[in-house]
């Protein structure tokens, strides 16, 4: 995918209409965004128009929790896009969580990782071809509508086991009446943790000669847009998103896309790039980037970008940038 399709944004089918359900006209939000009333009518936009409708709806909304759940809920299944109908009509909640993961790489900015482990299963949500973090609303919201996906193709009231949220987003107990669990604000990044052995639950939405038409149709798109882009900027698309969870090998990044290691070496040779090269880069960039937000202090820092060990971020820093972490921030700090 090209950077510029990959800031272009396919507005939901029922996004306006949804909006009007809350009280809100689009002309209203549309304003409120400094964006042409054109905007409505309008099926792609950019991420900057697109973070900008979401921003002003969360300023007109009266209730930003109520605002959230209404929204998250009320979206009706027929204005359902193909990805998120393919995820209604999946086998089971774990079938339907790994379509949208899957099928979000269709449209930016959001991604979504899916990590289970022990009696835990962990959605993070990220942002994908852009260094702007997106809406808390909208984090929210794509929260919200995950575990509301569970409950109605399971048809049962599932709830979360934990939610994290790195900003605020209104009424915290409201949230917590609607996801069922404790709601954390201040985190590092949009979270949901839900029961793990709620994902074998079966829906009753399943559909399979629908999927039979769907998938194939969704994996070809995907394929070819994976196709249009180098190899190398999804593999640092990918390591951006990773190094939270520690220090991606090639067989992780290789196994997520798809691909035997052998191969993605070999057509991370065929772009005259390494994996390790790759992996350093976007450590380096990270850290800067990370080290320019006095709010994060060092240790959150070699966290962020896959270092358990403090002392070892320091030693790679100094190799990068030839001053301590700590240094190299007051200098940019202060210029």
């Amino acid at each position: 995918m090209t950077l510029q399709k990959a800031n272009r944004i396919k507005m939901p089918l029922g996004f306006w209409q949804g909006i009007r359900q809350l009280g809100l006209t689009p002309q209203d939000v549309a304003c409120k965004a400094r964006l042409p009333l054109t905007i409505i009518t309008e099926p792609v936009v950019t991420i900057a128009q697109y973070f900008a409708i979401w921003e002003a709806y969360s300023e007109l909304v009266d209730d930003t929790a109520k605002g959230i759940i209404k929204l998250a809920t009320g979206f009706e299944t027929a204005h359902y896009p193909p990805a998120v109908l393919a995820a209604y009509h999946a086998r089971d909640y774990r079938d339907a969580l790994k379509r949208m993961a899957r099928y979000k790489q269709l449209c930016p900015p959001e991604s979504l990782t899916i990590t289970e482990e022990d009696e835990n299963c962990t959605i993070e949500l990220a942002w994908s071809h852009t260094e702007q973090p997106g809406p808390p609303l909208l984090a929210a919201i794509t929260l919200a509508f995950l575990l509301e996906l569970g409950r109605k193709g399971t048809g049962q009231p599932l709830t979360a086991k934990f939610v994290e949220f790195p900003y605020p987003v209104g009424n915290v107990q409201q949230l917590e009446a609607y996801f069922g669990c404790p709601i954390q604000i201040g985190g590092n990044c949009s979270k949901l943790t839900i029961h793990r052995e709620d994902l074998n639950r079966p829906f009753v939405s399943y559909n399979s000669e629908l999927l039979d038409i769907l998938t194939p149709v969704l994996n070809q798109t995907l394929h070819e847009q994976q196709q249009s882009r180098s190899i190398t900027e999804i593999v640092k698309w990918i390591l951006k998103r990773s190094l939270t969870r520690g220090r991606p090998d090639i067989h992780t990044i290789a196994r997520e896309l798809g691909m035997s290691s052998r191969t993605l070496q070999r057509r991370l040779t065929e772009e005259s790039a390494n994996f390790k090269h790759l992996l350093t880069q976007v450590q380096h960039e990270r850290a800067r980037k990370y080290l320019s937000d006095p709010t994060l202090d060092i240790k959150e820092v070699a966290f962020l970008i896959g270092y358990e060990d403090q002392n070892s971020f320091y030693r790679a820093f100094r190799a990068w940038e030839g001053d301590t972490p700590s240094k190299w921030r007051m200098k940019h700090l202060d210029a």
